[in-house]
């Protein structure tokens, strides 16, 4: 792609400027305060009310959006998000009528569009229909629902689980609604945005700390806790953005020394770590019970959609009365129920998809290093980033590589830190050594350009 520099002025110089108006414009249309005028006496309704409080294309998120377009666009980036994959998206995909070799998809173990995986889905069609058009208290419980749940808990050796409509929602409402004002929830600082808003929900102080950070949280928890009634702790099983995990057993030291609750993510770790990809409990040879509130998603490596909670009977129990996100929605719909099941039925049948998967996670981060490629803290298991410190560098980075074929998402300021700026790679079991190979190699001679 061709860029044209202004006189005087070469193209790295114009990136670098035109990256730094943009990262001041975002800032401002997201803080700059808007004064309120009150009306006068006799004023008519709304003829002081700023526009920006009554108009869409005002609101301060939709500017950020226009703003970062308007800088792509002059640096000639096309848009890398909302591409439109025709069909099945594994460890290729086809977009716009073109075979890719493809990183950006959570389909860790190839089992969405697996034919098992489809036939089970399709069954449930035949005998429940397309949705069970009721929340489960009421009329929209089905056997599958159970048998479900009962198979997450069988995998987390818990007494019970329970399954929510979708994985974001699960965290928002299980925090939002176990948890309140006079508590505390202390969370790793690269916690995902759906435990953030649960404790926003929940009115609980929050407090950060340092990433994989167990000592910062003992540290924190000594000072804090006699100040709160419920203190929570969340984690993640694998950090979807860095691949990397925590030191569990250290925080359930931790846990257990200050009375506290753990709350273990594992949207991005189960079905991925673990000789049987029983996730990060299986990782460390833990117990069940070792952890309060296991959390997952099953639209990664279950190949379904939805979310669940996994722990003793009394917190799914109280859950399954009172969460409002449970509570309050319709159940989850047939098919993908019976999808999420055949896939953990998959998984523990067929450990060999488990080990293809870390075997090519391990190959891309070694080879990766071995090309001087940034892969900050990556474990190498299953989310491998590249960072490159450029939104306009990592934007360019995944047109080229989109350009040769090879499909991975940017993830940009402000999602990430400008600093931290990167691609980030999803591997898949169905990956082949030569694709991994393939991929790296083009990857080493873009970067190092």
């Amino acid at each position: 792609m061709t860029r044209k520099a202004l006189p005087g002025l070469s193209a790295q110089i114009k990136d670098k400027l035109i990256q730094q108006a943009l990262e001041r414009r975002v800032r401002q249309a997201g803080q700059a305060p808007i004064a309120v005028k009150s009306n006068p006496a006799g004023a008519k309704a709304g003829t002081e009310i700023p526009e920006q409080y009554y108009r869409f294309d005002l609101h301060p998120g939709y500017q950020q959006i226009r703003i970062i377009n308007d800088g792509a666009a002059r640096l000639e980036i096309a848009s890398p998000f909302f591409k439109l994959h025709e069909g099945r998206a594994g460890s290729t995909t086809r977009i716009g009528g073109r075979d890719y070799l493809n990183f950006a998809s959570y389909n860790y173990l190839g089992l969405s569009g697996n034919p098992e995986i489809s036939d089970a889905a399709k069954a449930a069609i035949d005998r429940y229909g397309t949705s069970v058009s009721a929340s489960r208290p009421v009329s929209g419980e089905r056997p599958v629902h159970r048998e479900l749940e009962q198979a997450i808990a069988d995998a987390y050796g818990t007494e019970e689980a329970i399954v929510f409509v979708s994985g974001h929602a699960t965290n928002v409402t299980t925090i939002g609604y176990l948890f309140g004002p006079r508590d505390l929830v202390a969370h790793d600082e690269l916690i995902h945005n759906s435990v953030l808003q649960g404790i926003q929900l929940s009115g609980a102080r929050r407090l950060p700390f340092r990433h994989n950070d167990w000592a910062a949280l003992d540290a924190l928890l000594a000072e804090q806790r006699p100040q709160f009634e419920r203190v929570l702790i969340v984690i993640e099983g694998i950090y979807s953005m860095d691949g990397d995990f925590p030191d569990l057993p250290r925080f359930i030291e931790v846990k257990r020394r200050h009375r506290v609750f753990l709350m273990v993510d594992e949207a991005h770790s189960f079905g991925v770590m673990g000789n049987t990809g029983l996730g990060i409990r299986e990782h460390f040879g833990l117990a069940g019970a070792d952890v309060d509130i296991w959390m997952g998603t099953l639209s990664k490596a279950l190949a379904g959609c939805g979310g669940y909670i996994a722990g003793e009977a009394a917190l799914v129990e109280h859950l399954k009365f009172l969460a409002p996100g449970f509570l309050y929605s319709v159940g989850m719909s047939p098919p993908l129920a019976a999808a999420a099941l055949a896939a953990l039925r998959c998984l523990r049948r067929e450990p060999a998809r488990v080990l293809a998967l870390q075997a090519r996670g391990a190959q891309f981060l070694e080879q990766a290093k071995a090309a001087g490629i940034d892969t900050g803290t990556s474990a190498g298991i299953a989310v491998i980033p590249t960072i490159v410190g450029s939104s306009i560098k990592a934007a360019r980075l995944a047109s080229a590589l989109f350009e040769r074929g090879i499909n991975v998402q940017p993830i940009l300021y402000p999602a990430v830190p400008e600093k931290s700026a990167r691609l980030r790679f999803f591997v898949s079991s169905e990956h082949t050594e030569e694709q991994i190979e393939g991929a790296v190699r083009a990857l080493s001679k873009l970067v190092n350009v």
